[in-house]
């Protein structure tokens, strides 16, 4: 049971920010919209640092001064496979009229979701893979870090699930159908975590490059498409104040649970 709320933790925190479009008028405010994406950026870096990069390299220390191979390794796999997907998948970002990936007929607010979706399938495996370390007995995960990554990543998730869903809805769509789409976004969380889970006994012996490749794929995400997006226009600095107080909370719930 607590398997099961700790990778369903994730798409609640999704769904729960695109109910915002049952209470909020309009699109976000620019300023807030910034520091939510600043925010966002920091649970992500410190995730990928505290949860998932030093499992990594704990889990390696019978290669005593090679045990950065299979996290190097894993974390620019990582980053290959969301440089892949971001060139193959037709996707739409918030503020923008030109689509990315391959070209397509899709509806503007179908690539607007995968965008999300995109970002999400990162973080659906670093659940997954934790939980799947902690039932293996590898590496020292336990139970609580394992519950503080997925309570970190459904505090960055709140943000997403609202930048998506309230957008739609100022563009015509009703207030049911924007939350649907938005909560649509988180559900590749769940899904890849429970397969990872399902598979922990298959891929416990490359479970180092497992977690850092994870790492790379959400650091990816944060470099590229995030931070960028976070100090965009005027007061870039709010997104940076967002990212430090992500980053600490993560920080901080990760090193007090774990």
């Amino acid at each position: 049971m607590d398997i099961f709320a700790g990778i369903m933790i994730p798409f609640i925190g999704t769904a729960a920010g695109a109910g915002c479009v049952f209470f909020l008028r309009g699109n976000l405010n620019p300023f807030i919209q910034k520091m939510l994406l600043g925010f966002a950026s920091g649970v992500m870096v410190a995730a990928s640092v505290w949860s998932l990069l030093i499992p990594a390299m704990d889990m390696s220390q019978g290669m005593e001064k090679l045990a950065f191979i299979p996290a190097a390794v894993g974390f620019l796999l990582g980053i290959v496979f969301l440089l892949a997907m971001d060139k193959l998948i037709p996707h739409l970002h918030l503020g923008s009229d030109k689509p990315e990936g391959r070209a397509s007929n899709w509806k503007k607010s179908t690539m607007l979701v995968l965008a999300v979706t995109l970002h999400n399938i990162p973080e659906g495996m670093a659940v997954g893979v934790v939980f799947a370390g902690m039932l293996s007995g590898n590496g020292g995960i336990t139970a609580a870090g394992a519950m503080a990554l997925s309570l970190g990543i459904a505090i960055q998730n709140f943000p997403e699930g609202a930048i998506i869903s309230l957008p739609l809805k100022s563009e015509g769509m009703s207030r049911q159908k924007a939350f649907l789409y938005g909560a649509a976004s988180g559900i590749v969380e769940p899904i890849g975590a429970g397969v990872t889970i399902l598979l922990a006994s298959f891929i416990e012996p490359v479970l180092p490059y497992l977690l850092a490749f994870a790492a790379g794929a959400m650091i990816y995400v944060v470099v590229e498409e995030l931070i960028p997006e976070s100090a965009e226009g005027d007061h870039s600095n709010i997104g940076t104040i967002g990212f430090a107080v992500g980053f600490v909370i993560m920080m901080i719930l990760d090193v007090a649970l774990g």
